[in-house]
């Protein structure tokens, strides 16, 4: 946990008596795009809601550079949330704002910019993200599944976040426009060098972009004493794992799966 950007120390956490995260350990270093997987409900939102402070645990630490987020004052707190940058899984757009406006909104909000300097910024992420700048004039019913996900990442990017964090970035999307999306954080953290928490389902965005890989098991479905955490470890790891979780997840193997509902 030591050279960790931000980590959780047995952080449990859950909603009307359910528990979704139970004493999960996990620590990710600063430079590295770390993908979280794992079935529906399997809590991965939640693990990385909380390692941004937008959630609190009900158990557990969160730490940002080894310190308690509990114990940073709420103004250093929001101070440092700017430090982080978030793609949400339907993008998040405001609907009544063009795509300039949404992309500016956060250098509105949080910045002393110009607004010529913030009109130079939206354009250059703008063209960053394979956007063409007719598209800043269009309001977000005008644009596919893929454009909002992309002025989404503008967005977040514009603020040049040390830590970006993905939520299902590619779902709702078909393959090609799947495969722009995980090129694009590619390219991101190669070009900004920033840290990375994806969220999937999506294997070939696992083989595409990750730098290492957690699998998170159900907390309804482990025995009192058996960790949350079932892997941690490289890409290719998890598909060449013995563990049969891990094997069918990766594989999208259904039989044992569909058995287990049955029995529900």
């Amino acid at each position: 946990m030591n050279d960790a950007f931000v980590a959780l120390e047995g952080v449990s956490k859950g909603f009307g008596g359910v528990p979704i995260l139970r004493g999960v350990d996990l620590a990710v270093r600063r430079g590295e795009t770390l993908v979280v997987i794992g079935e529906s409900g399997c809590g991965k939102s939640v693990t990385m809601k909380l390692l941004m402070g937008l959630l609190r645990p009900d158990a557990g630490t969160v730490r940002w550079e080894g310190r308690d987020v509990r114990e940073i004052p709420p103004a250093d707190l929001r101070k440092r949330r700017l430090r982080f940058g978030y793609l949400f899984q339907g993008a998040a757009l405001f609907d009544s704002l063009s795509v300039f406006e949404n992309i500016a909104f956060g250098l509105r909000q949080n910045t002393r910019m110009t607004d010529g300097v913030i009109d130079a910024v939206v354009r250059a992420r703008t063209h960053e993200v394979g956007l063409p700048e007719v598209a800043l004039t269009r309001k977000p019913s005008e644009l596919s599944g893929g454009m909002k996900k992309r002025v989404g990442l503008a967005r977040a990017l514009a603020l040049e976040p040390e830590l970006m964090c993905y939520d299902e970035p590619t779902t709702g999307l078909d393959p090609v426009m799947s495969d722009v999306i995980n090129e694009l954080i590619v390219q991101t953290q190669a070009k900004t060098g920033a840290t990375a928490i994806v969220v999937t389902h999506d294997m070939r965005t696992v083989e595409r972009v990750a730098d290492r890989v957690v699998m998170l098991e159900p907390a309804s479905r482990l025995a009192p004493d058996e960790p949350q955490v079932i892997y941690d470890g490289p890409p290719a790891g998890a598909f060449a794992s013995t563990d049969d979780r891990v094997r069918r997840f990766v594989r999208g193997e259904s039989s044992e799966r569909l058995k287990q509902l049955a029995t529900v």
